[in-house]
């Protein structure tokens, strides 16, 4: 159940979005509209919330990490547009509504993708809380860069486009999404630690060891959830990964095997926050949201 505290921070992340975005009317109007389709069209912002979430626990003010948090989300509804493309996943819903390329055209998901990516960036160079800090703004530019490229997000899409209609071992299949759904992941929590410089080496390896469990426990939730699920409560459609012949954790281990690995990652996560007591408790309930959840 979702606390004062939770709306609150939800709330704040749905208005820096819409401050970030272009307006709707701004030229070229059907490129912004798009782009505006994209991101505001509902989500559970569990990545947002997760840099938050770890700013909460190392005391960071919500206002230094407003820019961090909208630029990990125009990320990921980038690598949403394009993932839903007809050479990537070709999937016709998102969020309950027609994906991007089938309510505008393909041509303009692409380059919507495009300028969500960028403008990603530019939040970050311009975040005015962090103008005094060049460090700060170098460090979260860099964790954010390395997260959604070639070596990150970019890299696990390739591998999983060609690991379809593929036997591959559990090794192979942890790799990929280390890459595909983890990296952007463990790079929320990075984005905070970056605008603490102090904290200490233990300290960070920590919250790193978190967000590469809580990280794994996200897809191979995700993939129970393909199987067990149904269209609208996923809002997208359900058996995709089964349509396309995907290397998933159930078809690898059991369906069962599968839920009993995504807890055991769950567990793994809450140990690495022992270092930071109850600070660490709004990272806590969104580990306990992204094992539990129902879509």
């Amino acid at each position: 159940m979702a606390t004062d505290a939770s709306n609150a921070c939800s709330a704040r992340i749905e208005a820096a979005l819409e401050r970030a975005l272009p307006g709707a009317d701004t030229e070229p109007t059907r490129l912004h509209a798009a782009m505006r389709y994209a991101v505001l069209g509902g989500g559970k912002r569990i990545r947002p919330r997760l840099v938050h979430a770890t700013g909460q626990t190392l005391g960071i003010a919500a206002e230094h990490l407003d820019a961090p948090a909208t630029a990990v989300e125009l990320i990921h509804a980038y690598s949403l547009i394009h993932d839903d493309l007809p050479a990537m996943d070709d999937d016709a819903l998102r969020r309950g509504q027609p994906t991007v390329h089938i309510a505008y055209d393909e041509a303009t998901a692409i380059l919507a993708g495009d300028a969500l990516q960028s403008l990603a960036f530019e939040v970050l160079a311009t975040d005015v809380s962090v103008a005094d800090r060049p460090e700060i703004a170098a460090a979260r530019t860099h964790t954010l860069a390395l997260a959604c490229g070639s070596r990150g997000m970019v890299g696990g899409q390739v591998l999983d486009m060609a690991s379809e209609g593929k036997t591959i071992d559990q090794a192979t299949l942890e790799r990929l999404h280390r890459h595909k759904t983890g990296a952007l992941l463990r790079a929320c929590v990075r984005l905070a630690a970056d605008t603490r410089p102090s904290l200490d080496a233990d300290r960070r390896a920590a919250l790193d060891r978190f967000a590469e469990h809580i990280g794994l426990a996200f897809q191979v939730r995700d993939d129970v959830l393909d199987i067990e699920s149904d269209t609208q409560t996923l809002g997208k459609t359900q058996g995709a990964d089964i349509a396309h012949a995907k290397a998933t954790y159930p078809a690898l281990l059991g369906l069962d095997a599968a839920r009993d690995y995504a807890n055991r990652l769950y567990q793994d996560a809450l140990a690495a926050l022992a270092p930071f007591g109850d600070d660490a408790d709004p990272l806590r309930a969104i580990a306990t949201e992204i094992v539990k959840r129902d879509h």
